[in-house]
């Protein structure tokens, strides 16, 4: 669970960061401040991994708080929400290593796809000592998958791919085969390739071959955390 501050001193829109926030899966409350003098005081005394900031507010703006956690190498991570839509300002955060940056009035689809995408690149770091070309791209670039038709491809059902699904989460910290998949789910191997092959297109699996003394190769599959939100258009 990642705790977060918001740092906002309008009231309305604090409320409405809070009840946004509460929407979404993996992320809880643990403080809010109306200034830069109180967030500072409040860090203090609280462990926070992530700050959604203001950058207008009484007193000192939002960036001095960005400055005060680089100078101090705090660990946390901030996402700007401000009516601040200059350049220069958004040129200023970025340099500084904001997580993102939303322009008031934004809607909840975006506040959303801020703190989801946040989500999955702090459990795919946590998880992981190194990363591929094309996972560090999506890391650094934000790069967006293309919108998926939400159906299935024909002879595929969404109650096997829902047990294929559940399978593959008791299996995916380490790599594993086709079999292991079958014999958990209960399904031919046949069968069980077919979901493995689709769920590999979307690229949440990827497949090696592991080539042994003796035998056939056996095609090991490992899960790419970083497309793993791309199945709930299927389930």
């Amino acid at each position: 669970m990642i705790n977060v501050m918001i740092v906002e001193d309008d009231p309305m829109v604090a409320e409405i960061n809070k009840r946004y926030l509460s929407q979404i899966d993996g992320f809880q409350l643990a403080q809010t401040a109306n200034s830069v003098d109180e967030a500072i005081a409040l860090l203090k005394k609280e462990k926070v991994q992530l700050i959604l900031l203001d950058i207008f507010m009484p007193g000192k703006l939002g960036l001095k708080l960005l400055a005060y956690l680089r100078k101090n190498e705090l660990e946390i991570d901030v996402i700007i929400i401000s009516a601040a839509s200059d350049f220069e300002r958004i040129k200023k955060a970025l340099r500084q290593g904001i997580v993102d940056y939303l322009i008031k009035p934004f809607e909840f689809e975006r506040f959303n796809a801020a703190l989801t995408t946040y989500l999955e690149q702090t459990r795919m770091t946590d998880k992981r000592d190194s990363i591929s070309q094309q996972e560090l791209d999506s890391f650094l670039l934000h790069r967006e998958e293309a919108v998926i038709v939400e159906e299935l491809p024909k002879g595929l059902t969404k109650d096997t791919l829902k047990q294929i699904w559940d399978a593959i989460q008791k299996l995916k910290e380490a790599p594993f085969s086709r079999d292991d998949v079958a014999n958990v789910v209960g399904i031919s191997r046949v069968s069980a390739r077919k979901y493995l092959n689709f769920l590999k297109d979307l690229g949440i699996l990827e497949v090696k071959v592991i080539y042994g003394t003796i035998g056939r190769p056996v095609y090991q599959h490992e899960y790419n955390y970083w497309k793993e939100h791309l199945i709930k258009n299927f389930l």
